[in-house]
């Protein structure tokens, strides 16, 4: 029994006092995580955030990971991003195109929404093409998501953090998507995350953090790692009426089909 986060960024900053001493640890069991983590995929958001990235799974067997331009990112493509994300891809460790998609929370002169289209639907075409699966972002922009999703049905790819509905959810998965969960899960008043948490077949629920963000209850508000998924699992457990041991199990075992590895 361990886990496997499928969404991290261990190359934020807020790592960079501990980052080589903490992911050292990982895999050994500790009080909230008594299985340890046996795989992680830490996501790039941009190129740089990418090639750090590979760095780290380079570094550590049990870490992989994916390259994208994030949505937020988006004006930094430009006529040489998807070569180099090209180059990025190839390598033996990345498992998918990711994190990519739409953010309509952000949108404005930095964050203009016809360049998120354009980047996101330019990053599933590569997908398409050097088929990875793709790990996306959407936040405030399920309709714009969904038709440019639609229009690359034969690419698979886990809704990241998902915050729609359970009919959005059962979507996805008749399309054979997979849905991210994490923290949020664990947080006062996640009625509908919960009914989505409890209604999607078991093998298409993958378990993420996305730390050092949406750290779970009880560490609500501080940072993230992978081990705090041990209680989003528990109480997954919780709500779909099986152990945290199979809830663990499973996950790890979607993680592994989803990623090829």
């Amino acid at each position: 029994m361990a886990l496997f986060d499928t969404h991290a960024h261990y190359d934020d900053p807020r790592f960079d006092e501990d980052r080589l001493s903490l992911l050292s640890a990982l895999p050994e069991k500790s009080d909230f995580c008594p299985c340890g983590v046996e795989g992680v995929v830490n996501q790039g958001c941009d190129l740089p955030s990418s090639r750090a990235s590979r760095d780290l799974a380079e570094r550590f067997p049990f870490v992989f990971f994916a390259a994208g331009v994030h949505p937020e990112a988006c004006l930094t493509w430009d006529e040489d991003t998807e070569g180099a994300l090209r180059a990025l891809l190839a390598h033996p460790k990345a498992v998918a195109v990711g994190e990519i998609g739409l953010d309509r929370h952000w949108e404005g002169p930095d964050c203009p929404l016809d360049v998120q289209k354009t980047v996101f639907a330019a990053q599933l075409s590569l997908a398409r093409e050097l088929k990875k699966p793709v790990c996306v972002h959407d936040r405030e922009a399920h309709g714009e998501c969904f038709d440019l999703i639609r229009a690359h049905r034969d690419v698979t790819g886990v809704m990241h953090a998902f915050s729609g509905s359970p009919e959005m959810a059962r979507q996805l998965v008749d399309m054979g998507w997979y849905i991210g969960i994490g923290g949020s899960l664990t947080f006062k008043g996640a009625r509908v995350p919960r009914e989505v948490a409890a209604a999607v077949p078991a093998d298409r629920i993958l378990l993420e953090t996305d730390c050092p963000y949406l750290a779970p209850v009880p560490w609500r508000g501080s940072r993230n790692d992978s081990r705090k998924a041990y209680a989003v699992a528990a109480l997954l457990g919780e709500l779909r009426g099986v152990s945290v041991e199979e809830i663990l199990a499973v996950t790890a075992a979607n993680a592994r089909r989803f990623f090829g590895l």
